[in-house]
C-alpha cells in the first residue's frame, strides 16, 4: 500500500484538513501499516485494530499535546503515534533503538504518560485535569481505557474522587467485551444491559445537543435547559448510570467505528461543564479477519505471515509447561486452585479450567484482589 493520506499526517493538525471520506480511508491505511509492521516486529494487534476510528475522531476534536491523551494498557497506542508524526519510524517499533510499543513521554510530546499495565488512566487523568485547573489552562485530558480495565479497583478509587470535580475530563470507556480474554464479573453484565437499551440514552444525548446547538441562548438559559430536562428524565425515566450517581456524565453508548458519528458526539462531550464517561463499543481486531475472529491470539504476537495468520497452536513456552504441570498435580490434589487475573491465556492455565472448572478463579483485572483471596 502507498498509504498516500497517512504519510501526509506530520502531526494532528494535519488530520483536521482531511473530509469525511478521507478520514475513512485513513483508517484503512493505518489498519494495513499496523498489520505490516507487527506482522514483521510483533507487537500487539487486536487491540490497536479496534481502536483505530476512535483514535482518528479523538485527534479530529482535541488539540493535542495542548490537549492530553492517557491510554490506558498502553499498547493500544499505535494509532496514536502514526498520527503524531511517527509514520516514518514506525517501522522500528519495538525494535533496539526504535520507538516503543507504549507512549512514551521521551518520544514525542504527545505520550503524556508512560503506560504499561491497566488501571491508570483515570487516575492520571484526574491528576492532569487538577494541574489544569490549578493553572487555569482551559484544555482537556482524555483517558482512553478498556472496559476490561474496569475489573481494577484502582479505576473506582479514582472515579470516586473524580465525579466530584470540575475538570475537563473526559473518560471514554473503549467498550469490546474483552480484556485478553472474555471480561468478567458484575460490571461486565452491567455493559451488557447498557449495550441492550441505548434507546434512552441516545435520545438524552440528541437533546443536549439541540439545546447546545441554539446560539447565544447565555450561561444561565443553558444551566435552566440542562435542570429541566434533568427533571423530566427523572419524572419520566427515573433510572440513572452507575457513572451518573458518581458524578460522571455519561454519554452512548456510540458506535466506536462511525468517525462521523465519534466526533459529533465527542464535540457534545466538550461542551459538558464538568467529568465525563463517553462510552463507545468497539470490536477487537476489527479489520483484520483473523483477528476478528480469535482475539485473544492476536493480543501479542510473535512475527507471522499476515497472509496465513498466526498459528492457533500454542508453542511450548514456559507458561505451557507450568500449565500441564499445575493440572498434572491438581489431578492427584483436589486442594489445588488456580487464579488469574484475566491471564488465562497468557499464564498457560487454560487446560486447568477445562479440566477443574470448579477450582479456577478469573477474577479480572484485579492482582490485588487475587492476592488477597488467596491469602
Amino acid at each position: 500500500m502507498s498509504y498516500d493520506i497517512l504519510k501526509g499526517i506530520k502531526s494532528p493538525s494535519d488530520l483536521k484538513k482531511l473530509d469525511s471520506d478521507e478520514l475513512d480511508e485513513l483508517a484503512k491505511e493505518i489498519r494495513e501499516r499496523e498489520i505490516e509492521v507487527v506482522s514483521k516486529n510483533g507487537g500487539h494487534l487486536a487491540s490497536n485494530l479496534g481502536v483505530v476510528e476512535l483514535t482518528i475522531a479523538i485527534h479530529r476534536v482535541f488539540d493535542s499535546p495542548k490537549d492530553q491523551i492517557v491510554f490506558d494498557v498502553g499498547h493500544q497506542c499505535y494509532a496514536h503515534k502514526l498520527l503524531t508524526g511517527r509514520f516514518d519510524s514506525f517501522e522500528t517499533l519495538r525494535r533496539s533503538g526504535g520507538i516503543s510499543g507504549f507512549p512514551r513521554p521521551v518520544e514525542s510530546e504527545h505520550d503524556v504518560f508512560f503506560s504499561g499495565h491497566s488501571g491508570t488512566s483515570v487516575s492520571a487523568g484526574l491528576g492532569l485535569s487538577q494541574a489544569k485547573s490549578l493553572k487555569r489552562d482551559p484544555h482537556y485530558v482524555v483517558s482512553v481505557i478498556g472496559d476490561g480495565s474496569f475489573t481494577c479497583g484502582m479505576v473506582y478509587e479514582a472515579m470516586n474522587n473524580g465525579g466530584r470535580s470540575r475538570n475537563k475530563h473526559i473518560i471514554i470507556l473503549n467498550d469490546n467485551k474483552m480484556s485478553i480474554s472474555e471480561n468478567v464479573g458484575a460490571f461486565a453484565k452491567y455493559l451488557a444491559v447498557i449495550r441492550s437499551s441505548p434507546r434512552y440514552y441516545n435520545l438524552k444525548d440528541h437533546s443536549e445537543q439541540r439545546i447546545n446547538s441554539i446560539p447565544a441562548i447565555g450561561r444561565k438559559i443553558s444551566q435552566m435547559a440542562h435542570n429541566l430536562k434533568a427533571d423530566i428524565k427523572n419524572a419520566v425515566y427515573p433510572q440513572s448510570t452507575f457513572f451518573e450517581d458518581l458524578g460522571f456524565r455519561y454519554m452512548g453508548p456510540v458506535d466506536g467505528h462511525d468517525i462521523k458519528l465519534l466526533v459529533g458526539a465527542l464535540e457534545s462531550a466538550k461542551r459538558v461543564n464538568g467529568p465525563v464517561i463517553f462510552h463507545v463499543i468497539t470490536k477487537k481486531g476489527k479489520g483484520y479477519p483473523y483477528a476478528e475472529k480469535n482475539p485473544n491470539l492476536y493480543h501479542g504476537v510473535a512475527p507471522f505471515d499476515p497472509e496465513l495468520g498466526v498459528a492457533s497452536q500454542r508453542a511450548i513456552d514456559f507458561s505451557a509447561v507450568f500449565g500441564e504441570t499445575l493440572c498434572a498435580l491438581a489431578a492427584h490434589d483436589d486442594r489445588i486452585c488456580a487464579i488469574t487475573a484475566a491471564m488465562e491465556e497468557g499464564t498457560g492455565l487454560a487446560q486447568f479450567r477445562e479440566r477443574f472448572p470448579d477450582r479456577f478463579f478469573d477474577e479480572g483485572i484485579a492482582e490485588e484482589h487475587c492476592a488477597a483471596m488467596c491469602g
